[in-house]
């Protein structure tokens, strides 16, 4: 199911017709009487855009989630996520976007989800984000970025900072530095270096493909400018990953 939507150019920068959200309304509540509270999986279209009040009733009709996947949080405001975060007290594992304030987020999971261990950010991801995870998740122990624009300073951050972390996906990503002549300029790297490789090298999986010439996927990612527009492309290609427990 997705929302009915045209986009605005401020926020929340889409508006979501009415019927369209009273239709998502019906189907929740559907939903949740069927489940009877036992709901342990949910996943989002995304192009599917829930209000603050519909992810409150969600929550409080599953408190026993373990998954979450919401890659549109346009018209979630901080409360909302943050209440439905302190009724998941049992919340393992979140696919979400990339957001520019994320430790009111990962501070909430840090003193509510004792069990979270598997994060996946789609869009960019950046220094300040790093040192949020490392800060507020430090015993994280999978991490997905693929089809993401890296700053390579953030990935080295992440491979020193997260002591626990066993899986890292970064496929069909490339890395973003700043340039030694200009520092506002911000240059693209399409390969892995010495450092990085060797950081990694602890790992249990470190995914990567940086096949700019040959993978469409990587491709992808780079005309889209590392935050990839999924609705050009193939119905289901958002909802892969090349791990097998973030895959839908």
């Amino acid at each position: 199911m997705r929302s009915s939507f045209i986009k605005i150019p401020l926020e929340p920068y889409v508006y979501v017709e009415r019927r369209s959200d009273e239709s998502l309304t019906r189907v929740l509540k559907l939903s949740m009487n069927l489940s009877g509270g036992n709901t342990r999986t949910l996943v989002f279209h995304f192009n599917l855009f829930l209000s603050g009040d519909q992810l409150t009733y969600t929550a409080e009709r599953c408190p026993g989630l373990r998954r979450l996947v919401l890659p549109a949080w346009n018209r979630i405001k901080k409360t909302g996520i943050c209440k439905a975060i302190r009724i998941w007290k049992d919340l393992e594992s979140l696919t979400m976007p990339s957001i520019a304030n994320p430790p009111y987020l990962f501070t909430e999971i840090a003193n509510n989800c004792n069990n979270f261990k598997e994060l996946k950010i789609m869009g960019p991801f950046e220094i300040f984000f790093a040192d949020t995870l490392i800060s507020c998740l430090p015993n994280l122990k999978t991490l997905s970025l693929r089809c993401s624009a890296i700053n390579r300073e953030a990935l080295i951050k992440i491979l020193d900072g997260l002591k626990d972390l066993e899986v890292l996906n970064i496929s069909h990503s490339y890395l973003v530095e700043l340039s030694g002549w200009q520092p506002q300029k911000k240059v693209i790297v399409r390969e892995l270096d010495e450092v990085i490789l060797e950081k990694a090298s602890r790992l249990k999986r470190f995914l990567t493909c940086m096949e700019h010439e040959t993978c469409v996927m990587c491709q992808r990612t780079e005309n889209d400018e590392g935050i990839v527009r999924w609705y050009k492309y193939e119905e289901d290609d958002w909802k892969v990953d090349e791990v097998s427990s973030l895959h839908l």
